[in-house]
């Protein structure tokens, strides 16, 4: 009530301010034009001091109205600075992917015509429209936005995309998200190692085994190490084709994918946006050109916590990934899948963001 209240007040006051100012600006236009017009203290100009007078209180006051509904009405006014500008983001936002998406749909390049940001926009954009969809629908319901816009404030993770979060907020669901993500890892890592024995007659099988044994000792191998096992996961039991529907539930978890009806195919086109943008940091000169924000962002999306690490140590382990994602080909997308395993498994930061949940 108090947040409806105070939108539908600040209308009212922008519309009298506005049409006021507008009278007097053309009423005043209109009295220079008149010939004979004397400028001495007639009336008519006491008349206009005293309005001028009473204007200027009043615009003062509207200036001032917000502060006042601050200290009226707190947690309203939270709730409206937080729509407002996260609508404003939203439709800037919305245009940008527009398009983004025009580009990579009539370029003869596709996605190798966009940059990383753009990639990373047109990642995103369509996650956030989801979320944040049913609360405007349902808003738009008689009475319902009493209800729905404090509800979406409260849950801002559930109901609002990333353009309604603090800094802090954007920062605080990144780790509880790549969380949950990291509770699947000792479950695709068990998966592979239960599917080895599958694999003997393979000509790469011992290259994987020594592989799987350096990760079960708390190693990780090398990017020269992985890519002599790439062949492996375009063969069955590893190839995306071959996995089992339990298996693909828990690469959709590793990921952060939706683990409904066509587990396959989404999985196959999220490696496929995550290694063009891998492709676009190429082009624009390498890892070591990622700004600090930039780089938190591509290992939070890769699978590593990067809290309290050093840009060094972001570069180098994005390094890798990077390494390892220019090789693969659509044959070998599973290897892609896997990555956040074989590179990132006993990384020391992941398991404590894993167990310890202070």
């Amino acid at each position: 009530m108090a947040l409806t209240t105070i939108m539908g007040t600040m209308r009212r006051t922008y519309f009298v301010e506005h049409s006021y100012i507008s009278r007097k600006f053309y009423a005043t236009k209109a009295d220079d034009k008149r010939p004979g017009t004397q400028s001495t203290l007639s009336r008519q100009n006491i008349k206009q001091n005293v309005e001028g007078y009473f204007l200027t209180k009043f615009i003062d006051y509207v200036k001032n109205y917000e502060m006042v509904l601050e200290k009226k009405f707190p947690a309203a006014m939270n709730v409206y600075r937080t729509f407002v500008i996260g609508m404003k983001d939203l439709y800037s936002d919305l245009k940008q992917y527009v398009k983004v998406y025009k580009i990579a749909n009539t370029s003869t390049l596709h996605l190798r015509a966009l940059t990383r940001k753009e990639l990373e926009l047109y990642y995103q954009i369509p996650k956030d429209m989801k979320k944040v969809a049913p609360v405007f629908l349902l808003s738009a319901l008689p009475l319902a936005n009493y209800v729905i816009f404090p509800l979406a404030y409260m849950y801002p993770r559930k109901f609002l995309s990333t353009q309604f979060w603090s800094i802090q907020q954007r920062s605080q669901f990144q780790t509880e998200f790549l969380r949950e993500r990291l509770q699947y890892n000792m479950r695709v890592f068990r998966f592979m190692q239960t599917k080895l024995d599958e694999s003997k007659n393979d000509t790469q099988y011992k290259e994987l085994k020594k592989v799987l044994g350096m990760l079960g000792s708390g190693l990780h191998p090398s990017v020269v190490q992985l890519l002599e096992i790439h062949e492996i996961f375009s063969r069955p039991p590893f190839s995306l084709e071959s996995l089992p529907g339990h298996h693909l539930k828990n690469l959709c978890g590793l990921h952060g994918i939706h683990n409904g009806w066509r587990k396959r195919l989404r999985l196959a086109e999220h490696a496929f946006v995550i290694h063009h943008m891998d492709l676009a940091i190429r082009r624009e000169g390498g890892v070591h050109n990622l700004s600090q924000d930039a780089l938190i962002y591509a290992c939070y999306l890769r699978g590593l916590n990067p809290t309290n690490l050093s840009t060094d140590m972001m570069v180098d382990w994005l390094k890798q990934w990077v390494d390892v994602s220019l090789m693969i080909d659509g044959n070998n997308v599973s290897l892609f899948l896997h990555l956040p395993i074989l590179i990132a498994y006993n990384y020391p930061n992941n398991w404590i963001l894993l167990y310890n949940k202070s």
